[in-house]
């Protein structure tokens, strides 16, 4: 194992610029490929290195497939990327896998759908006193001459909270950036802490293997590059990257608390509880289900009331459902169902024997399809009580730039909205999806999906029926967050 170049990985992957409160998304097409190199080879994009104090601005970039095609990145090395990123996300048949269709369809997306690709994402972060002249400086007189804009995506700084109103950006996973991590192993407790490589390319992921990326033969433009760790004779263009998922959710919050309030009865604090059972916490973050005092490697013990629990005392999902949206999105479950083991249990799990019924699970185990989220809300903050009026005619909208890193688009971010949000059948529900992103579109074998149940203890489960959905797709891509020396192979490219 290799210690991590800092200094050849993006900024956004280590630190996610949360302190950087202005943001803003260039989705650009490249208009003429000499200067856009030229303008990416100037770029001073923000690498991983700490600094004290921590920098006021920062640039990071993203390319689809289209973008480096367009780049005249050789179609052997484009060959090299994953299924996924190549075919990218309007797919008709990945998103029919994502339950982007009706409304949510590529068809009736802003940006991202057939035609409307963008080659790259320029994101640009800084301290509001800083921005604009930021953006404007690092754009340059070239700019325009080396890209096409589609469109801006800009954002808001709702002060930690999602537009519903609810705390967010609560959990996410400790990387193993030291790679302490001995993989492959079997996990019999839930940590929050994962393997290097489920996050970065190059580096061994929880399976103990590396994920396939494109991997080079040397030569004069592929000098600059590291060494494969699995096949030092090779050039390794991905490690030190990874794939980013970006995707536009605009969430009509007057629809939420509005359909809260009705099944409340009229009741604000009723329909309160009613989005935390949803949701799968508080609106303050605290989780519906009960906290432990055991710690769980991985958790920051000052964030143990919002994240030191697994759903073991919660067997029933009486606290919080099944279906709720933490519960889909992190179910914190381990390799096998059993939580409490013997040291004779465990070892006969860890050789294999024993009935098959010991490791039967109807979960697949989380530590395979986390992902490490890093988007931002945009429009204008609406409390509950604003939400329950009727809102002005041409309203702006209010949403998520949902954006995520993984090395695999398929195992990681398409499992987790395929088999967990959008499944009506997760952990034995049936007739429903996720209660806040799902789309309530029927399905084959599945003519409702609008359905959400509570179980409780000692008595009837409720279900709350007729939900309509509250968050449409806008827009969405696949893009390669490359490695610096990555980005200066591409800006370097020998066109076709």
């Amino acid at each position: 194992m290799s210690e991590v170049d800092y200094a050849d990985v993006q900024g956004l992957v280590r630190f996610g610029y949360g302190r950087l409160t202005s943001a803003s998304y260039a989705l650009v097409r490249v208009k003429n490929v000499a200067a856009a190199k030229a303008w990416l080879r100037a770029a001073s994009v923000t690498s991983a290195v700490e600094q004290k104090p921590p920098p006021k601005t920062a640039l990071n970039i993203a390319f689809t497939a289209p973008g480096l095609e367009k780049l005249g990145v050789p179609e052997s090395v484009i060959a090299g990327f994953s299924h996924e990123f190549r075919g990218g996300m309007a797919q008709e048949s990945r998103s029919r896998q994502l339950g982007d269709v009706g409304d949510n369809a590529p068809s009736k997306w802003f940006w991202g759908g057939y035609g409307r690709e963008p080659h790259a994402v320029i994101m640009f972060f800084g301290e509001p006193d800083q921005f604009d002249s930021f953006v404007q400086t690092t754009k340059g007189s070239s700019w325009s001459d080396a890209f096409e804009e589609m469109t801006w995506l800009g954002t808001s700084n709702l002060d930690g909270n999602e537009p519903f109103s609810f705390a967010d950006g609560i959990s996410q996973p400790q990387i193993d950036w030291e790679q302490q991590r001995r993989t492959p192993c079997t996990q019999l407790q839930y940590t929050n802490i994962t393997a290097l490589g489920e996050f970065l390319l190059g580096y061994r992921n929880e399976y103990g293997k590396f994920t396939d990326r494109p991997l080079l033969e040397p030569d004069a433009t592929s000098t600059d590059l590291p060494s494969a760790g699995e096949a030092p004779a090779k050039k390794d263009l991905g490690r030190n990257g990874t794939y980013l998922v970006m995707r536009q959710l605009e969430q009509d919050v007057r629809k939420f608390w509005q359909f809260l309030y009705e099944q409340a009865g009229g009741n604000l604090a009723d329909a309160a509880q009613l989005g935390a059972k949803m949701v799968g916490r508080t609106l303050a973050g605290d989780p519906l289900a009960p906290t432990q005092d055991e710690p769980i490697p991985g958790v920051d013990p000052k964030s143990a009331q919002q994240n030191q629990f697994t759903y073991e005392s919660d067997p029933a999902g009486a606290h919080c459902p099944f279906g709720a949206h933490i519960r889909r999105a992190n179910p914190r479950n381990t390799d096998f169902p059993e939580q409490h083991l013997s040291a004779l249990r465990k070892l006969i799990i860890m050789l294999g024997f024993g009935p098959k019924r010991f490791y039967d699970d109807l979960t697949s185990s989380v530590r395979f399809h986390r992902i490490l989220r890093r988007g931002r809300e945009y429009g204008s903050e609406l409390s509950p009580e604003e939400a329950l009026q009727p809102g002005p005619p041409n309203e702006s909208p209010r949403g998520l730039h949902f954006i995520c890193l993984n090395p695999n688009i398929s195992r990681q971010f398409e499992f987790l909205q395929n088999a967990w949000i959008m499944n009506t059948k997760f952990s034995g529900l049936t007739g429903e999806s996720d209660p806040l992103l799902g789309n309530r579109g029927s399905l084959p074998g599945c003519p409702v999906t609008s359905a959400f149940t509570m179980p409780e203890d000692g008595g009837l489960r409720r279900r709350v029926c007729g939900l309509p959905q509250f968050i449409t797709l806008r827009g969405g891509a696949y893009f390669f967050l490359p490695s610096l020396r990555a980005l200066r192979y591409f800006a370097g490219a020998p066109n076709g």
